[in-house]
């Protein structure tokens, strides 16, 4: 079900002071943007913020930047993490979000930037063979993350398609990642910490389970 036309987030992120407009200009320079040499982690495919506004404000001693290619779905992001940080009482000093097409993120992130973990939270399973090249987690979208994780780095991912799920393992093994955590059923796992996004309370409600696991990639000499 598309989303209905929200005539005032572009206005509002074009406002916005966590909102980047122009990305690629900090295209290997996003520490600096912060001012500061905290760890820096990206969420693509943010959606409407809700994984985000949890995440970003209980880390302080980290920085984020929040990725989506959809406007609406960002304006939504935009106002979900600046009413998380309202109520904490805390500045906006350690997140941003910004607009761009995920399938070409190595445009806005370079070697220098180091990520140091990457989240990709209920991604499209793009089901149909011709339109796998799309997923988040097919090998010509590693090879993008690889460029700029740094060496130790690594992917947290989570998706409720038994399908993708089993499609990425072999993607990310294939790619020279470790998989050092995995579960098809995060919920009743001993993995701790875990912060629900929308899609996964929904998904929970219907009785499907959350497939998870962390990747790890280490750099060769």
């Amino acid at each position: 079900m598309r989303m209905r036309l929200k005539p005032w987030a572009r206005p509002e992120l074009a406002e916005s002071e966590i909102c980047i407009q122009v990305p690629k200009d900090h295209r290997g320079k996003w520490r600096a943007l912060f001012g500061n040499d905290k760890p820096l982690c990206i969420e693509l495919g943010c959606g409407k913020g809700g994984f985000m506004a949890q995440l970003a404000p209980e880390n302080t001693d980290c920085n984020f930047i929040a990725v989506d290619a959809i406007s609406n779905m960002l304006g939504l992001a935009n106002r979900n993490i600046k009413k998380a940080y309202a109520e904490r009482n805390l500045p906006l000093d350690n997140v941003r979000v910004l607009i761009h097409n995920v399938e070409r993120i190595s445009e806005i992130f370079a070697p220098e930037d180091r990520v140091e973990r990457i989240y990709i939270n209920f991604c499209n399973p793009w089901p149909r063979s011709k339109h796998h090249k799309r997923r988040l987690t097919h090998p010509r979208q590693l090879e993008q993350y690889k460029q700029f994780l740094v060496d130790g780095g690594e992917i947290r991912f989570k998706t409720d398609s038994d399908y993708l799920f089993k499609s990425s393992v072999g993607y990310f093994r294939d790619c020279g990642f470790e998989i050092t955590y995995i579960t098809e059923d995060l919920h009743n796992s001993d993995f701790e910490g875990n912060i629900e996004t929308e899609h996964e309370k929904m998904f929970t409600e219907e009785g499907i389970t959350t497939k998870f696991l962390i990747a790890k990639y280490n750099r060769k000499a």
